[in-house]
């Protein structure tokens, strides 16, 4: 046999290396402004980490080595926001205006403009992610994944604490009311 093309390149099975819990550095890769599956506005950030942090390049590394032939940024790099508040449509969303802020914040001098192409103006920018687990349910079982949990500035990446996770509630079993058979009639 040949030796298969890209075969040095190509990451074997359990090399995997998780993102680490808890605060990173990052630059964004693209902001882009769309719609939600019910209509609503929503703006989709793609990052990646950077320097100085420990696991920069991360997402990009990932993303080469995407064989698939319709390869996309990976879900832990990308998040999506709501524009506006989900219980009161006529007002920003508390994450929209936070992410917003986190940017101002981190890149000095830098001040949001409003208008078309607007989120071109993100892409190059500095901003922190504070990474936690997230229970989610897939097929009937349940398993922890580490997601970005929120977006800071860049000044807050190093004292971020690893937020506590995100589970699943746990249903309550159903409840069946005694009956006292001295105050109550017997239905047989």
């Amino acid at each position: 046999m040949q030796k298969p093309n890209s075969y040095d390149e190509v990451k074997a099975g359990g090399e995997f290396i998780p993102v680490e819990l808890g605060g990173h550095y990052c630059v964004i890769k693209q902001v882009t402004e769309t719609k939600s599956s019910n209509g609503k506005d929503m703006i989709v950030v793609l990052f990646d980490f950077c320097s100085p942090d420990a696991q920069k390049d991360y997402f990009m590394e990932s993303f080469k080595n995407d064989i698939r032939p319709d390869k996309k940024w990976p879900f832990n790099g990308t998040k999506y926001i709501m524009v506006n508040d989900y219980q009161d449509q006529t007002k920003v969303s508390r994450n929209f205006k936070s992410f917003c802020n986190c940017v101002e914040q981190s890149n000095p001098g830098f001040t949001i403009q409003w208008g078309d192409d607007w989120g071109k103006q993100f892409t190059g920018k500095q901003i922190g992610a504070v990474y936690g687990e997230v229970e989610n349910e897939y097929n009937g079982e349940r398993k922890l994944r580490r997601e970005v949990r929120w977006f800071c500035s860049i000044s807050r990446v190093s004292s971020a604490a690893v937020p506590e996770a995100k589970l699943i509630p746990v249903s309550a079993p159903a409840f069946t009311p005694v009956v006292d058979a001295e105050s109550e009639e017997l239905p047989f």
